[in-house]
């Protein structure tokens, strides 16, 4: 990942422009982009049934859908005594994210281990970690990558593995126009064979544990 890239997954507008964070969300320049969406398709944006399409619902749904470009969104990732040094994995997370170039959703699994330093979080909060981070536009890759380096610096963790498997609509409903899995990984820190071994085998299992 480039500096731009960890810049985009930070919240960070790239540019000569833009050498700054922005991560509040502009609710009038969302009903007005909604709008004018509408008109660049031929609809009448005043017409029954668009009205609340651009005044109220689009803004809502891409408040909600960016949230985790918003650090004021993230969980809070409260933690408590190590109570293992073995890899702890949660896997068979649901995720849901929106593709940067296209402005469509992708959406899979994610599968998350980490082996803990000092400190251990419950394993809700790795769910909700997850559907934080992927609330943004972003790429799967950016995406894998940012879960992993943000799990690694919440926790403080000695190791981190992350694999993400998605659907992209962006294939299936333009493109190629056929819907295929695609699986990204990243591995950071004190990872060893064994731990790989143990983290691919608690996603084989048909009932999604781990822990």
């Amino acid at each position: 990942m480039d500096s731009q890239d960890r810049e985009r997954e930070q919240g960070y507008e790239t540019g000569p422009d833009r050498p700054g964070p922005s991560t509040e969300f502009d609710a009038a320049k969302a009903r007005e982009g909604a709008r004018l969406l509408l008109e660049a398709v031929g609809r009448n944006p005043n017409e029954t049934g668009l009205y609340d399409t651009w005044d109220r619902r689009v803004p809502a749904m891409l408040e909600t859908l960016t949230a985790g470009r918003r650090p004021t969104e993230k969980p809070v990732m409260r933690t408590f005594p190590a109570e293992t040094d073995g890899l702890i994995v949660k896997t068979g997370i649901p995720l849901y994210s929106m593709c940067e170039h296209h402005l469509l959703p992708f959406h899979g699994v994610a599968h998350v281990a980490y082996l803990p330093g000092e400190e251990m979080v419950g394993l809700s909060k790795l769910v909700r970690y997850v559907r934080w981070r992927a609330r943004r536009l972003t790429t799967q890759e950016a995406l894998t990558a940012g879960l992993a380096t943000g799990l690694r610096d919440e926790l403080d963790a000695r190791g981190v593995l992350v694999e993400v498997t998605a659907n992209h609509l962006c294939e299936a409903m333009r493109g190629v126009e056929t819907a295929t899995a695609t699986t990204t990984r990243e591995t950071l820190g004190s990872i060893t064979e064994a731990d790989r071994e143990s983290f691919r085998e608690s996603i084989r299992r048909p009932d999604g544990g781990g822990c």
